[in-house]
């Protein structure tokens, strides 16, 4: 009887402690998704706001992530833990990586998005469209031909600093020629913030996290326009910020309680839970299968069966 009490006692624990980190839609594609026994984890705490994470490959890999109000890049590994990867980040955003490896950051500070050179030269790729000053570009992601996407709201624009765009955009810019263009002639979203593309990149998802709270799938095609814009799904708590997409073509969302992961279609599967609001969110580690979240003062991480759409491309 003593053991058969124990035993319930346990298994009570562990249904407490599973409640506590996840709230789980579909059990059947959870278990595909997160691998028993995984919990969220604190890495790191104590920072202004954190945002941006990226895994970056080189050596062992590393995480940088940007604390925006502190105007620096962080940069973490399991090994050593957190370090100050950049001084001076021009309150660096969102963050990520190129074809070549090399780390692209859009800035609220500068109002421009960056690549960082192999010898640690920073480049400037986009500060002006139509010779007026971007906004705040927030969040950037490259496609595997080059190209670089990235959304430019208005709510990080440095204070004394006047708003010179006509609305908050989303732009595509080619590297190598330079030229800059806007996604869209229409007004669609308010505050365009998380973008990402489908691990065959014929989809490309952009959140809004103004009054909508929704993010919205187009098809993109081969000269890089885009077509449709229909809602994929709602968020419902808080809004959408950063946004993700696994190898096998689910979204993973930033929200007011956590990690949302929907399905292809727009199905909500799981919520992973976290002590602080999320601001974003990707997949590194050894083997690409820890998602790395960042939510506001801390750095949290969770181990998953799945990688992220950088690693399922070629």
């Amino acid at each position: 009887m003593k053991n058969v009490v124990m035993a319930l006692s346990m298994l009570a624990i562990n249904l407490c402690a599973l409640a506590a980190d996840f709230d789980i839609k579909n059990a059947e594609e959870f278990k595909k998704i997160i691998p028993e026994g995984a919990k969220v984890q604190k890495e790191a705490s104590g920072f202004g706001f954190v945002e941006g994470p990226t895994w970056i490959k080189t050596g062992a890999g590393y995480l940088v992530f940007s604390d925006i109000p502190k105007n620096k890049i962080m940069k973490w590994t399991a090994k050593d833990g957190v370090a100050v990867f950049r001084e001076d980040s021009k309150n660096s955003n969102g963050n990520t990586t190129d074809p070549d490896g090399l780390l692209v950051s859009a800035h609220h500070g500068s109002r421009s998005v960056t690549r960082t050179e192999k010898d640690g030269k920073i480049t400037t790729l986009a500060d002006k469209y139509n010779e007026k000053a971007l906004n705040s570009p927030n969040d950037v992601v490259v496609k595997s031909d080059g190209t670089i996407w990235f959304t430019d709201p208005d709510y990080g624009i440095p204070q004394g600093q006047k708003k010179e765009q006509d609305w908050n955009w989303i732009y595509r810019l080619d590297p190598k020629s330079g030229e800059l263009k806007t996604l869209f002639s229409e007004k669609i979203f308010e505050k365009p913030n998380g973008l990402c593309f489908s691990p065959d990149e014929k989809t490309l998802y952009i959140a809004d996290s103004g009054p909508p709270r929704l993010i919205r799938s187009f098809e993109v095609r081969e000269d890089g326009s885009v077509v449709g814009g229909e809602v994929f799904c709602k968020i419902d708590k808080g809004g959408p910020d950063g946004i993700r997409c696994d190898s096998d073509g689910r979204v993973w969302s930033s929200a007011g309680d956590g990690v949302h992961i929907f399905d292809t279609h727009g199905k909500l599967l799981a919520k992973i839970l976290v002590p602080e609001t999320p601001a974003n969110l990707c997949f590194g580690g050894e083997d690409g299968k820890t998602l790395f979240i960042t939510a506001k003062t801390s750095l949290y991480s969770i181990k998953t069966n799945v990688t992220g759409t950088s690693n399922a491309r070629k």
